[in-house]
């Protein structure tokens, strides 16, 4: 086995340093473009996790729905974040029939700054440090049953409610395209995510 000249061994590492990030760029727009696409096709629900908050894990010891100064909201990253989700549906022109969020105020200042409007439903709460995973997930999985297309609808809810809907990890301001004819294993199938 021969071994790479120097310089070619040099240009191939850069390259790869330099082609492994436009590649990513590339994926990223691919992505991008399926995720949108797809939801312009209805029957969707996009599970979305709040925006990012100020530091920490969970909410306070004492903290209390209905209040946000006992819970950990959303940074001003957070609500920028959510600006942005809300320009780029207007800019790709998507119809959202519905959207529901968690009472938690850090979900319901999200769903109102992305998409002006929301409607607490109680099974998209928090369960951490709550307990109730098994009854909240199959009760917005029954729900989602007769949920049909061409409508569009946003849940605004958290990391842990959105790995028990469907195994996967969700960034802060993250969505996942799911739809709830398809279904892997008892959970709803990821089709496509966006980040803002």
């Amino acid at each position: 086995m021969s071994l790479l000249p120097r310089r070619r061994f040099t240009s191939s590492l850069l390259g790869l340093a330099l082609g492994g990030p436009l590649l990513a760029r590339a994926q990223n727009k691919t992505e991008a473009a399926d995720f949108w696409t797809q939801l312009r096709q209805g029957g969707n629900v996009l599970l979305m996790r709040h925006a990012q908050t100020e530091s920490g894990i969970g909410d306070p010891p004492n903290f209390r729905i209905g209040d946000c100064s006992t819970q950990r909201n959303l940074s001003e990253a957070g609500r920028e974040q959510s600006r942005r989700v809300a320009a780029a549906f207007q800019r790709e022109k998507i119809a959202l029939d519905e959207v529901r969020s968690s009472a938690w105020c850090r979900c319901v200042d999200t769903a109102e700054l992305a998409f002006g409007r929301h409607t607490v439903w109680s099974p998209i709460n928090s369960f951490f440090q709550q307990g109730g995973r098994e009854r909240q997930t199959q009760a917005v999985l029954q729900a989602l049953q007769d949920f049909k297309a061409p409508r569009n609808l946003v849940l605004v809810t958290h990391q842990v409610n959105i790995s028990a809907l469907t195994g996967s990890f969700v960034a802060m301001g993250e969505m996942l395209l799911t739809r709830p004819g398809q279904m892997a294993e008892g959970r709803l199938r990821v089709l496509a995510r966006q980040s803002f």
